[in-house]
């Protein structure tokens, strides 16, 4: 069986598509935690009572 040769062209995009597949990631994660910002009822109050402050 031969031994699999990555050329320089399939590198550079292999790195292009996993930079571009983190970025994706980054950002869907940094929503996901502004829409579920307080995840218990106790972090939940103490935000309630500093807003209301």
């Amino acid at each position: 069986m031969k031994a699999y040769q990555p050329t320089p062209a399939i590198t550079k995009l292999l790195a292009r598509f996993d930079a571009e597949l983190m970025e994706l990631l980054k950002d869907e994660l940094k929503n996901y935690n502004e829409r579920n910002r307080f995840k218990n009822n106790k972090q939940l109050a103490v935000q309630q009572t500093l807003t209301a402050a």
